[in-house]
């Protein structure tokens, strides 16, 4: 039902499988079943390889996160330093529609008679996306306040 990648198929993933069958055979049969970067750090922890070895897919991990996270910076620096007003105001408005949907969809669900209901699975999936969206807005807004500081300042 979930259209989200699976680990093994993003570009963390490809690239710590293909290190990882490099270094070890076995490692990159064990880490083929992992979902997500904490299970894959998980498994190499508790692999029967080098300590040297488990640094470096554990380094080459962490500096792959570091890149996609400097990359959805470098990106919101962009639109925010762009000329069109939709560039500048996608974050506002995703964070806007999200609180007024999920709004509306809790205040249906918790009256009576009106037949709707919020099924389990896209409960976990509203608050998901909402703690995505509103961490994103808000945590990208002081970030790019606090480096607005740093350069008037440095």
């Amino acid at each position: 039902m979930s259209d989200k990648k699976k680990f093994k198929e993003t570009t963390v993933g490809k690239l710590l499988f293909g290190a990882a069958s490099m270094i070890n055979p076995t490692l990159g049969k064990v880490l083929a079943g992992v979902s997500s970067p904490r299970e894959a750090l998980a498994e190499i922890g508790k692999s029967k390889i080098s300590n040297d070895d488990k640094i470096k897919l554990q380094q080459m991990i962490y500096d792959q996160q570091n890149k996609e996270m400097e990359a959805v910076t470098a990106r919101w620096e962009s639109d925010s330093n762009s000329d069109s007003w939709m560039a500048k105001n996608v974050r506002p408005m995703v964070l806007i529609w999200c609180i007024v949907v999920f709004s509306l969809a809790g205040i249906l669900d918790s009256i009576d008679n009106v037949p709707f209901t919020i099924g389990a699975t896209w409960n976990d999936t509203f608050e998901k996306v909402m703690m995505a969206v509103v961490l994103a807005y808000f945590g990208g807004r002081s970030s790019e306040k606090a480096i607005d500081i740093f350069k008037k300042n440095g």
